[in-house]
């Protein structure tokens, strides 16, 4: 089977865990025969050596994520018509048995108009918001399809009576976004579907295939004694709320926990870091909780020199892969349950469980650990088991062969 993916981003250009997820499935896949081609953008992450890759083709454009701008509907026009145009000759090159669909955060979502046109099968793999949250509010197709301004109502309207619409239309799609038909498409999570089903009921028929991740390349944890070392990973966000695991390390030393130390791995905005730093210095923290960086692969072996792993994002998270790498290096996980961590998280049996933004709850938790050797080498055990037999790549990537080729059947 000869497939094209389209992405948004794709490594070693990444923002986060899921396109190395969609990097690793697509390499699964090529490994069981398929062939394999990737329409991504040309979005460059500083210091990333982009070695050349046949099949990945880094042409489309980017508008309104990542620090491009939102751009008027002139010059959003010229980015639409490059997308269509790169998408065009790519399908017209590689000529796809099947296109599959992963993340369009940044991307015109005008290209799925075009190719569920195609004749050619598509399947959607979603595992962010791009249809709970910005498919309605694409820029271009809001513009054609979205009541708007007088003025823009006044100019829609003559552009369509003089038929420079239908000009328009040869080379970029306005029809809205309501024509789309999500025949075969997949979630991360049934929290995902469900969201993205409250604003397109169309896509609620969604199957369920959450992530994986290669659990044999994490180092394994062996030595449960101690209790000391705290870990946070993720973006320095908001979203992610790294200052809760800050203020649950606060909330531990007064309770007396004193040798617990917090060590935080991510990438932020600079005026974001500072506030992190701030936070740290706030609490007197500056010499127990330390801002770090590491590739994802170095991550690997880290994770097992730790203690235990904070979780504490608040953003309506689809299925978070960093509770789940914590669990295949045998690490004690503490978590929300916030977005799709409900369906990994078994309270007491594989994780402890907290809430969201509330760092005294997630200080609690930490009293239990520290207390119980017993449990943080029980909860470890059976989290590093499930992981294994549940959520690695390879039975996750045999199932995504499944309905690709489930797909491919009339």
């Amino acid at each position: 089977m000869k497939i094209l993916v389209i992405t948004n981003l794709y490594p070693p250009h990444e923002i986060g865990g899921y396109e190395i997820r969609c990097r690793d499935v697509c390499q699964r896949l090529e490994s069981y025969g398929h062939e394999i081609h990737v329409l991504t953008s040309n979005h460059q992450v500083a210091d990333r050596a982009d070695t050349p890759e046949a099949a990945v083709y880094r042409q489309l454009l980017l508008g309104g994520m990542y620090g491009y701008p939102w751009l008027p509907i002139r010059q959003l026009y010229t980015l639409e018509k490059h997308n269509h145009a790169t998408l065009r000759r790519t399908l017209e090159s590689v000529r796809p048995d099947l296109i599959h669909v992963w993340n369009m955060g940044g991307l015109s979502k005008s290209l799925l108009l075009r190719l569920e046109q195609s004749g050619v099968p598509v399947v959607y793999d979603v595992s962010d918001h791009w249809i709970a949250n910005s498919l309605r509010n694409d820029a271009w197709l809001s513009w054609w399809n979205k009541p708007g301004s007088l003025a823009r109502a006044v100019t829609r309207r003559m552009l369509g009576i003089l038929g420079i619409r239908r000009v328009l239309e040869r080379a970029t799609p306005t029809a809205s976004w309501e024509s789309l038909e999500f025949q075969h498409i997949y979630f991360c999570s049934a929290f995902m579907r469900d969201l993205s089903a409250t604003n397109h009921p169309c896509v609620a028929h969604g199957s369920v295939i959450h992530c994986g991740i290669d659990t044999a390349a994490f180092t394994v944890k062996q030595d449960y004694s101690g209790f000391a070392k705290l870990l946070w990973v993720g973006r320095l966000a908001a979203d992610k709320d790294p200052l809760t695991a800050i203020r649950a390390l606060a909330a531990a030393h007064r309770a007396g926990l004193t040798n617990l130390t917090l060590d935080l791995y991510g990438h932020g905005a600079p005026a974001f870091v500072t506030l992190v730093k701030a936070e740290i210095a706030a609490h007197g923290l500056t010499a127990h909780a330390h801002l770090k960086l590491a590739t994802a692969a170095a991550m690997r072996g880290l994770y097992a020199e730790y203690d235990a792993l904070l979780f504490t994002s608040n953003w309506g998270e689809p299925f978070a892969l960093t509770p789940l790498e914590a669990m295949a290096a045998g690490l004690p996980v503490i978590t929300s349950l916030d977005g799709g961590q409900a369906e990994l998280a078994r309270p007491g049996r594989n994780c402890l469980v907290a809430a969201v933004a509330n760092p005294d709850l997630y200080a609690a938790r930490l009293t239990e650990l520290a207390a119980t050797p017993q449990l943080r080498a029980s909860l470890a055990a059976t989290a590093l088991a499930e992981v294994r037999q549940r959520f690695d790549i390879e039975p996750i990537s045999r199932q995504i062969e499944s309905f690709l080729l489930t797909a491919l059947t009339p």
